[in-house]
């Protein structure tokens, strides 16, 4: 297969929708050839961050956040979705995010985002623009925004009517920018070193 993607979502709700989006980006990533795999904070349950990975002594880790944190070092890139919770960011999302750092760096991610109504997100998509660039990654200009979702995408992840249209037309150019930078990110790692 080609690049390892990790795609991420953190809704703990039991009704949650989002997943929507998760389960059609990592199908679509799929059918252009490359290896997508869901890390759904609700699964991996890691605690609320008393300690990031870094923290604990060689071999210590909790063996979820050992496994997660392996993951996270051997992808190529990463996707994002992310709902939005009174104008930021999940929690769920974000707690599982905070408890690396170094093995996120220098990678591009990009950020998906969804709601119930037709802001599809993008207050909390932008603040995640600013995180995942302070924690050491390059993040794509491009976006993905769903909303309402539970018109875009049908319980299984499938684009319905016009907006599900419109995401089709729109994961394109989100998936070829994201494509771009990880093969210029593969090749300038290649090439040299990073600085720290």
């Amino acid at each position: 297969m080609g690049d390892k993607i990790l795609v991420f979502y953190g809704s703990y709700r039991s009704d949650r929708m989002g997943v929507r989006l998760a389960d059609y980006i990592v199908s679509g990533i799929r059918a252009r050839g490359d290896d997508a795999e869901l890390i759904d904070a609700k699964a991996v349950d890691l605690p609320m961050l008393d300690r990031m990975y870094k923290e604990y002594p060689k071999g210590t880790a909790p063996a979820a956040m050992e496994a997660l944190a392996e993951k996270i070092r051997t992808a190529d890139a990463f996707i994002f979705v992310t709902g939005e919770y009174n104008w930021g960011p999940q929690p769920g999302l974000k707690n599982l995010t905070d408890h690396f750092l170094e093995e996120w760096f220098w990678r591009p991610a990009a950020v998906a985002s969804y709601s119930a109504g037709r802001f599809s997100g993008v207050r909390s998509g932008t603040v995640w623009h600013s995180i995942l660039s302070e924690m050491g990654m390059v993040v794509v200009s491009s976006t993905l925004a769903v909303g309402p979702i539970s018109q875009t995408l049908d319980a299984s992840g499938k684009p319905t009517g016009p907006a599900g249209e419109s995401l089709d037309r729109s994961f394109g150019r989100f998936a070829d920018d994201l494509a771009w930078w990880t093969e210029a990110a593969r090749a300038q790692r290649a090439r040299k070193a990073p600085p720290y």
